[in-house]
């Protein structure tokens, strides 16, 4: 088994010395890495370039290997690279990562669009010596790939294609600094104690501890207090979230949504033209390529068959889901009137969350905020580990002293076989750090799986990053619910790298499995944080360490359907305007992005966005991330899990013996099989038939 030491920038596998990837070590070493992945290239092309003029019948063992092995020194080098850009983000590592991108752009280009790579990729699939499913997929992927990246054009078009593939990775990086900077660089100093009232305990603290390190004071002159302020809030959202959900001030929720929805939108941060260019460069990229618009290169890699089937998903979720948001929102304002607005009160969105929280402290007697103290950060890891050792018997152990760390909140673990066999490894950088670390939450790939020959196996390492509350004084991580949820969302990301099975790197975990069902590993996670034995081990008090009383599991379930229907016509606005601006839209249009987007919302909300709500703007999904034409992808994986859940709730969740049956079976296909087939056939093995989108709308109770 390969041994794993600390290696920096050039060294291309084990896990990476953080310390050492400074911005002075990237810009001098970034170019050399390129320019030894070249010679390596170039060595590969001469050898193949000679096998096939002597008609010579390619093996997989002639080009893959070789070829994947440059694809992931880059990979491993760039990504750590782009991993601290994410979590330690500073102006030197933004200008060296900003500076060294178009080299990484190009050499990427390069191997997409070598001649000789295609033809030998074309020879090993057109001359039968492939017979492995998993082998044919890969090449399949690479052929495909290698066409999205221009190898069928002519010279002068390739180098067209290839300057507007560096611009567009110049603008995603422009976008997402702007969105970064937006969010960091906006505040408002809260001074008045009315300004707070209604915010929990824990909310003042963080917003107590912001006015600390932005050196505010009070009128006296001494440091900030939870309890006599000053308070500062921003647009980061374990301090904007819950300002908007409790704070009774409607002036100041007004004042701050209306800063947040307008992100990025004026001034040196505007992302507006950024946006339009974006999708101009993509609708050029996609012709220049034979294809109608960027949809179709999007979908061309999908498991959707085209525009038409996400549209009928996403129809059958919308009709079922729109009845019961426009009934949700005349609860709504039915609630504020009851508890003292005037008979003509509207509704505005800055209002949603707030009178939402005290409809569901009617409803069902819960206050979520202060179900906090039962969710620790470390008693939440230990149910979520247990329920993996229950459904996939695996041990997972802490081992953060025998990993180099980026940060001092991050840890490491290890997790093995139930016969002690170390089968995987990951990080864990919980916490949210505004100044520094991007918002939102994500699984990465440090290293993947990589079985070379029967005793030389590169173990998967994955990143798995979050953004929730951070430990304040002497207290731990005291979550919320829908932090646990999202951990628990990117922790089966990561079971699905670190569980896979396959020997191939290049279809190993989530490598190679279509990016709409790459999300069901992950939401089906979500599913297990209300069932009995999960919820019994991860909701303890931390200080009293009393069990959450069932009254509360019994409200936290029953809430589960609460605003469904507004919750779920959410997705399907940001699905459909993705998919839309990237079919419909182009250079040419009489209308904006953003009137294109308000036109879908006629259809898919049941609140027009007011004038400033400039959402795309901070769209980081599909103008800085890979879901461009593909934001559809949440909802149809999510049909995916639900219906994989169900397979669980037909069997009993309390079953022991079949729940750990279906598990297995879970692991040994969906986990397991990662890119090796397609995701109707891992689908179908697991399920015996296709998905349905039945038990996801009875889960939403939008049946």
């Amino acid at each position: 088994m390969t041994s794993i030491k600390p290696s920096a920038l050039l060294e291309g596998q084990g896990l990476p010395d953080y310390d050492k990837i400074t911005p002075d070590e990237i810009n001098k070493n970034i170019p050399k890495l390129i320019k030894e992945l070249n010679k390596k290239l170039n060595k590969l092309e001469e050898q193949l370039d000679e096998q096939l003029t002597t008609n010579k019948s390619l093996s997989w063992e002639d080009v893959m290997p070789q070829l994947y092995e440059i694809g992931e020194k880059l990979r491993w080098s760039w990504g750590v690279v782009s991993h601290l850009n994410a979590v330690c983000n500073s102006t030197e590592l933004r200008e060296v990562h900003s500076n060294q991108q178009p080299r990484i752009v190009r050499f990427s280009n390069q191997i997409a669009q070598s001649e000789v790579i295609f033809k030998a990729l074309l020879n090993l699939k057109e001359n039968g010596n492939i017979k492995d499913e998993t082998q044919i997929r890969i090449i399949e992927t690479e052929l495909i790939t290698m066409k999205n990246k221009g190898i069928g054009l002519e010279t002068d078009e390739k180098a067209l294609f290839n300057a507007r593939s560096e611009r567009l990775a110049e603008l995603s990086t422009t976008f997402s600094n702007n969105v970064l900077d937006a969010t960091k660089n906006w505040s408002l100093l809260l001074k008045s104690k009315s300004e707070v009232e209604g915010l929990p305990e824990r909310a003042r603290e963080t917003l107590s501890l912001a006015a600390k390190e932005a050196g505010d004071k009070d009128e006296k002159g001494n440091d900030p207090s939870p309890s006599n302020g000053p308070w500062r809030v921003g647009l980061d959202l374990p301090s904007y979230i819950p300002l908007q959900t409790y704070a009774k001030d409607r002036r100041i929720r007004e004042k701050v949504y209306r800063a947040f929805v307008s992100r990025a939108s004026d001034g040196k941060m505007n992302n507006k033209s950024i946006i339009e260019e974006i999708l101009t460069i993509r609708n050029k990229q996609a012709k220049l390529l034979g294809y109608k618009n960027w949809c179709e290169i999007s979908l061309a890699t999908k498991m959707a068959d085209n525009e038409e089937a996400v549209e009928i998903l996403l129809e059958e979720l919308r009709s079922a889901a729109m009845p019961h948001a426009k009934k949700e929102v005349i609860h709504l304002r039915e609630c504020a009137i009851r508890n003292g607005e005037s008979e003509d009160f509207e509704l505005f969105p800055w209002d949603v969350n707030f009178w939402a929280e005290v409809l569901r402290k009617e409803k069902f007697d819960l206050d979520q905020e202060k179900l906090r103290p039962w969710f620790p950060l470390d008693q939440v890891l230990n149910g979520l580990f247990n329920l993996c050792k229950r459904l996939f018997e695996i041990d997972i152990e802490e081992a953060s002293n025998t990993a180099p760390l980026w940060h001092e909140d991050v840890r490491f673990f290890n997790v093995r076989n139930l016969d002690g066999q170390k089968i995987a490894s990951f990080y864990l950088d919980p916490f949210s750090r505004p100044a520094t670390k991007r918002g939102g939450a994500w699984m990465d790939e440090c290293l993947c799986r990589n079985q070379k020959t029967k005793d030389d196996i590169v173990l998967p390492v994955a990143y798995l990053v979050c953004n929730q509350t951070p430990p304040i004084a002497d207290k731990p991580s005291l979550m919320s619910f829908e932090e646990v949820e999202t951990l628990f969302h990117e922790f089966g990301h990561g079971l699905q790298h670190m569980l896979t099975t396959v020997s191939y790197p290049q279809a190993a975990g989530i490598n190679n499995v279509e990016w709409d069902a790459v999300e069901l590993a992950s939401q089906f996670m979500e599913n297990w944080c209300l069932e009995d034995q999960t919820i019994s081990e991860i909701a303890i008090h931390w200080k009293t360490k009393e069990s959450l009383p069932e009254s509360e599991i019994n409200k936290l379930r029953l809430s589960r359907t609460f605003n469904t229907g507004l919750a779920t016509l959410r997705q399907i606005h940001f699905a459909l305007t993705d998919l839309k601006l990237h079919s419909q839209w182009d250079e040419d249009s009489e209308i904006s992005p953003d009137e294109l987007r308000r036109q879908i919302a006629e259809n898919t909300t049941v609140m027009t966005p007011i004038p400033e709500d400039q959402f795309l703007c901070a769209f980081n999904h599909i103008f800085a991330g890979g879901y461009a034409a593909g934001y559809y992808s949440y909802k149809w994986a999510e049909v995916l899990s639900s219906d994989a859940f169900a397979a669980f709730e037909e069997a009993g969740l309390s079953n022991i013996a079949e729940v750990r049956k279906i598990g297995k079976k879970y692991r040994d296909s969906i986990l397991s099989l990662g890119g090796s087939r397609s995701p109707s056939k891992v689908f179908k093995q697991f399920r015996g038939r296709l998905p349905s989108t039945k038990a996801l709308i009875r889960h939403s109770g939008l049946n």
